[in-house]
This record gives structure tokens, C-alpha cells and sequence, in this order.
């Protein structure tokens, strides 16, 4: 959390706020978020300054994302690459609190950075090449919205996995975008348990699980996200679609569609709920 479409509609929030706009000052209350993308980062004073003093008066051309990573294109090809990891919040003038790491002032707004775990991380680098160089973007699919992401080459692709439809997915190595929240919601939408290997998936299975990929993350970033923790839009506001949950989250309680008890597994480390009934 907060999994592809929280991050594309922060993209997107974040795209009104700042494109053609400059920082006119950066403030640093965390070393540590600027240092680096590891588990065990050290406070890089040089790095603080660094970004500090590299970012501001340069003007915003474009806001991309990358999986769950949001990019943000200077005119110079420099870049910052933020990553919001489970509790990373970007805030247009909210609150300053104890879990405000940095604050970007622009002419009439400041967008504040809030990581209550502080896993997230906000990188300068002055291409995206050199940010590539240091591991960011590897090993991950095709966007889900792609051209590239047909059904011939999920369908490919993911039968070549000798491990469960929800590890796979997690992994993001064959398309990106679902983690727990949506691996659950697609599994179960696609009527496929999630704990089946990719090798025994039939043609209609897998058409399923391509089409709700699709559907469910293009529906989940019209409703502006699922704000289950701590998750929020640019704005301040919750997200909507986890109104529209029909699982996760919700083991003991009766399926929307069959009434029994959806039940929960552990599937590579994550709460995993579905119904024993309707999923097969």
C-alpha cells in the first residue's frame, strides 16, 4: 500500500500542482528519505544538499510514473523519483506534523512529503538513466495499460511461473500494478483462488485474470484509490474504491455473492482472503 492506482491518481494530482511550476525552496526534516532506496539508509548530509539545492528553480516539464514509482521531469533531464513504499503521503498545504520529512514551497502552494514508517523515499538523480543505473525499475513487467500488454503475452508469460497466480502478481516481474489489495479483488473477480499455480490456469482463467487486471485498476484509479491505511490523495482527500472491495479485508464475513464466510490464507508473507466457494 498505496499500490498502482493511488499512485497514478497522486501522479495525476501532482501533474495539476506542479507541471510548468519551479520549487523556490526545499526543506529537508530527513536525511534519511533522501539518501537512498534501501531497508538500512544512513543520513547522506551530501545528498541532503544536494537535492536541496538541485531541484529548485527549475521548471516541472512532465509528472510520469513507473510501477509504483512517480517521476518528476525537470527542463534540465534531471529527475526526482518518489517511491511511497506503505505510509508515504504527498500533501498540497496540509498540516506540518512530526511526519513531514520535506516540504517543497512553490509560488502560491507547498506540497509536504508525510511517511509515518519512513520506508518511501524521494531521489534526486540528473537523468533518469543515472537513476536506472542504481536498480530503480528492474526486474518489473509492462504496464498494465500498455499496448504491449496483450492477452497472448500475459497468457505467455504467466503460465512460465511454477508458483501461485498472487505471488506472481505480487512480484510485478510480468505485469505491474497489483498488490495485495488488488490481487484479492482480481482473483476473486476472475473466480480463480489465489493460491493456484500459473501452470494450471485454462485459457478462460487466464482471459479473466487479464481482463479484471484491467478493469479493476482502471476503476480503482476513477475512484480515486482505496484509502484503507494511510493513504491520500494530493488533495487531502480519501479515495472511494474501497467502497467497491468485495474481499480484502473482509475474511469472516459472508461473500457478496454466495453468503458463506470468505476465508483467509497466507500467500508470500500477505492476508489473503477469498471464498472457498465461488473460486476454484
Amino acid at each position: 500500500m498505496p499500490e498502482l492506482p493511488e499512485v497514478e491518481v497522486m501522479r495525476m494530482g501532482l501533474e495539476k500542482a506542479l507541471l510548468g511550476k519551479e520549487f523556490l525552496k526545499v526543506k529537508i526534516n530527513n536525511l534519511k528519505i533522501v539518501s537512498g532506496n534501501g531497508t538500512k539508509r544512513i543520513e547522506d548530509k551530501k545528498k541532503g544538499k544536494e537535492f536541496e539545492s538541485k531541484v529548485i528553480n527549475k521548471k516541472i516539464i512532465s509528472i510520469k510514473r513507473r510501477a509504483k514509482n512517480i517521476i518528476i521531469n525537470f527542463e534540465d533531464e534531471s529527475v526526482i523519483i518518489i517511491h511511497l513504499k506503505m505510509t508515504g503521503q504527498i500533501i498540497s498545504n496540509g498540516i506540518i506534523n512530526k511526519h513531514t520529512h520535506i516540504i517543497f514551497t512553490l509560488e502560491n502552494e507547498t506540497l509536504i512529503y508525510n511517511d509515518m514508517r519512513k520506508f518511501g523515499y524521494v531521489l534526486y538523480y540528473k537523468n533518469l538513466a543515472e537513476s536506472e543505473a542504481f536498480g530503480h525499475f528492474q526486474k518489473i513487467g509492462l504496464e498494465p495499460f500498455q499496448k504491449e500488454f496483450t492477452l497472448k503475452y500475459f497468457s505467455e508469460n504467466i503460465t512460465k511461473k511454477n508458483k501461485s497466480i498472487k505471488s506472481t502478481l505480487l512480484e510485478q516481474s510480468v505485469v505491474v500494478g497489483c498488490g495485495n489489495i488488488y490481487c484479492d479483488e482480481v482473483c476473486f473477480a476472475s473466480k480463480v483462488m489465489p493460491d493456484r499455480n500459473c501452470k494450471t490456469l485454462n485459457k478462460l482463467e487466464l482471459e479473466n485474470i487479464y481482463n479484471n487486471i484491467k478493469l479493476i485498476l482502471k476503476k480503482a484509479i476513477q475512484l480515486g484509490g482505496s484509502s484503507v491505511s494511510d493513504y491520500k490523495m494530493v488533495n487531502g482527500e480519501s479515495g472511494k474504491y474501497a467502497n467497491n472491495h468485495k474481499v480484502y479485508g473482509k475474511h469472516n464475513t459472508p461473500c457478496p455473492i454466495c453468503k458463506n464466510n470468505l476465508e483467509k490464507i497466507i500467500i508470500s508473507g500477505r492476508a489473503t482472503v477469498f471464498c472457498n466457494t465461488c473460486q476454484k
